[in-house]
This record gives structure tokens, C-alpha cells and sequence, in this order.
């Protein structure tokens, strides 16, 4: 049996977009599918794409900023990239790989175009004209898209509100994690609190993801100066062009708060938190925000685009409004003043992460679009 040829267009090979490329390809039959992951930049995910056998082109013409020059050289290379390589399925992510390759794709005659939504190009904080610029293009594009993979129901509900792409090609999945990674016990809370150099602190707050404006970190660090606690330190997981900037501020303002970088064992830091904390100002459906619930930690998060899907307030966890740091930094301290209601959050959220959310899962969904439906 001939595999399929799968391209896997992703800008930045990192973060949560990157770890759902990745656990996709590696959920997909290898009898069955060859995949090629072609990303403009990359460290630890290209290292684990290479362990498991999945060729890795880089591309570094492809980056996230717009760059006249550099996009239209991205262009050229995958347009050549998939005519000479012949792929059956190009399948994009995040928004300047997503415009670049369905575009090249159509351009080389690819049988199936599919496209991940991980989150929006387009938010609140951005100018109107350049929003409804992105709403344009996207528009353009998602007509050669064969099929939309939507992060979360808020993502997909935006995506068909507005247009771009036909609703009867989108199709709503979940994020893949860990499902067998280490609960919060007392054992692996001193082995994660050891590993980040904590032992004999207080309560502490985490967070995990790219130091970037979306993540909002500064918010993070404002939130745990607003809960003005000797006894809470908070703890940033990730790196990203925010760390200067960033670190600056924790100085300035005498900041309880560790920047860790970024660390590959993440799953098995986790149980080191009394509390996850997400300040992001836009999102698709975080990765780190289902892990810390599969962990069974209590998560307080921005009530932003696709994280309600699993952050049901009073349910799994509490909800603030995004760009309030005092909000939450009331909601933290809420839930280490009252550890009952954090359990009772954390186990309903634990309960909430099953199998929908595991490679697997994430696998059968990629089979599904990569193959149209027989007539």
C-alpha cells in the first residue's frame, strides 16, 4: 500500500501549535502516512520530530512577521517544495503558514488542503483595519481549504460567523495531551518543586507558555504584585522575545515571580502549582491549561475565545475577564484561601479530560480530513 504524503506547514515549530502538530503526526499510522514537517523555526519539538522518525525541512524564510520580502521568497520555496515533492496533503497551521502553503498548495495542484485553527489572526486588541484585513485574506484563503480543524467550539463558531471557510468543511477537535502524566500527589509535588529549585516555599502560582504579547505575561506579573502574599511565588514556564522585558519588570517591581525558561519536562513540573494561572488576551484551546486539569490542578483563566470549553466557571475552574490583573489575582488568592472549592474545581476538571483529548483522538481526526468522503 502506498503511504500518503502529508506536509505539515507550521510558522513557528513551538509552544501548544507546535505540540499539536507534532503529537499528530506521531498519532498517524507511519504503514499508512508519511509526514514532512516544514517550519521556519524550531528547537526541542524538532529533536522529538527527529526521534520519531518524521522528516523535518526548515524553511527559514517562513516567520511570523509580516515581511514582504521574506513572505513572498516562503512562497516561491513551498511552491517548488511541494511540486517536486508530490505531497498528497498539505496541511497548514497558524496564520502565515496557513496563508503561504494553502496558497502554494494551490498553486502545485495538491488533492486535499487542510488548515488547523489553533486560535484567530484577528482580536479585539488589534486596530479595526488591520483586523478586517486579516478577516479578508483569511476569507481568500479558506476557499482552497478542503478542510478547517478548529481548536475548540469558540474557534469554530468564529470561524464559520464569519465566513471563512465554508461551514460544511469545519470540524471542531480538542488538544492532545499526556493523559498518563503525573497527578498531583504529594510525592510528585516535592519532586516538580525540587526539580525547579522551590523547595520550602509557600503556595505556588504557575504558568506556562511563550513569554509573547498574547500570553500576556506581564499581566501574570502584575496579578501576583496585586496579591501582595510573602507566602505565594508564582513561576513562569517558557521562554520568548517578552524575557527582557519581562524580567525587567519583575525587578523594577520586587515581583515574587521565577522565570524558569523553557523546559522540556513540563508535564512532570506541573505538580509543583497550588494553582494554574492563564492571563492570555486571546487563545484558541491552550494545551497547558488541559494538561494542568488532566494533572488535577485548579486553573484560573482569561474568559477568552476556546478556554470556556474547558474552564467551565464554578465547574473546572474560575474565569476573569482578559487585561485584569487584579481580577485575577482576587480569583487566585481564592483559591489558596479556600483549598476545598480548589480540590472539588480540580477533580470535576480531571474528570472533564478523557479520551477526547488524546493522540488517538487527535489521530482519527487527521485520518478523517486527510481522506475525502466516498460518494
Amino acid at each position: 500500500m502506498n503511504r500518503l504524503r502529508v506536509a505539515t506547514v507550521i510558522t513557528r515549530f513551538e509552544a501548544g501549535a507546535g505540540i499539536v502538530a507534532l503529537r499528530g503526526a506521531q498519532a498517524l499510522d507511519p504503514a499508512a502516512y508519511r509526514t514532512t514537517i516544514v517550519t521556519g523555526q524550531g528547537d526541542r519539538l524538532l529533536r522529538l520530530a527527529a526521534e520519531s522518525g518524521i522528516e523535518v525541512v526548515v524553511e527559514p524564510a517562513l516567520r511570523s512577521p509580516i515581511a514582504p520580502v521574506d513572505d513572498l521568497l516562503a512562497l516561491r520555496r513551498l511552491t517548488r517544495l511541494f511540486a517536486r515533492r508530490e505531497f498528497d496533503v498539505v496541511h497548514t497551521h497558524s496564520a502565515k503558514a496557513g496563508i503561504l502553503g494553502r496558497l502554494a498548495a494551490h498553486r502545485t495542484g495538491v488533492q486535499r488542503v487542510v488548515h488547523t485553527f489553533h486560535g484567530l489572526p484577528y482580536h479585539e486588541f488589534q486596530s479595526a483595519a488591520r483586523r478586517g484585513a486579516y478577516i479578508g485574506i483569511e476569507r481568500r484563503v479558506g476557499r482552497l481549504t478542503d478542510v478547517a480543524l478548529c481548536v475548540g467550539s469558540a474557534v469554530s463558531v468564529e470561524v464559520v460567523r464569519r465566513g471563512l471557510v465554508p461551514p460544511e468543511r469545519v470540524r471542531t477537535i480538542g488538544v492532545p495531551v499526556e493523559l498518563d502524566a503525573p497527578a498531583r500527589t504529594p510525592a510528585a509535588r516535592i519532586r516538580a518543586r525540587d526539580a525547579l529549585g522551590l523547595a520550602g516555599r509557600g503556595h505556588v502560582v504557575g504558568a506556562v507558555g511563550r513569554l509573547a504579547y498574547q500570553k500576556n505575561p506581564e499581566a501574570f506579573v502584575r496579578a501576583l504584585i496585586a496579591l501582595g502574599r510573602s507566602d505565594v511565588t508564582g513561576v513562569w514556564i517558557g521562554g520568548g522575545e517578552l524575557t527582557r522585558s519581562v524580567r525587567e519588570l519583575i525587578t523594577s517591581e520586587r515581583a515574587p515571580v521565577i522565570l524558569a525558561g523553557e523546559r522540556s519536562d513540563v508535564p512532570d513540573l506541573l505538580p509543583a502549582f497550588d494553582v494554574f494561572a492563564l492571563p492570555s488576551r486571546y487563545e484558541g484551546l491552550p494545551v497547558a491549561v488541559v494538561e494542568a486539569m488532566a494533572c488535577g490542578i485548579p486553573v484560573v483563566a482569561t474568559a477568552v475565545n476556546s478556554v470556556p470549553d474547558v474552564v467551565v466557571p464554578g465547574r473546572t475552574g474560575l474565569l476573569v475577564p482578559p487585561q485584569r490583573p487584579d481580577l485575577l489575582a482576587r480569583a487566585v488568592g481564592h483559591l489558596l484561601d479556600h483549598p476545598r472549592e480548589a480540590d472539588r474545581l480540580a477533580a470535576e476538571a480531571r474528570s472533564l479530560i478523557g479520551d477526547g483529548f488524546s493522540g488517538k483522538a487527535l489521530g482519527e481526526e487527521l485520518a478523517a480530513a486527510y481522506h475525502p468522503e466516498p460518494i
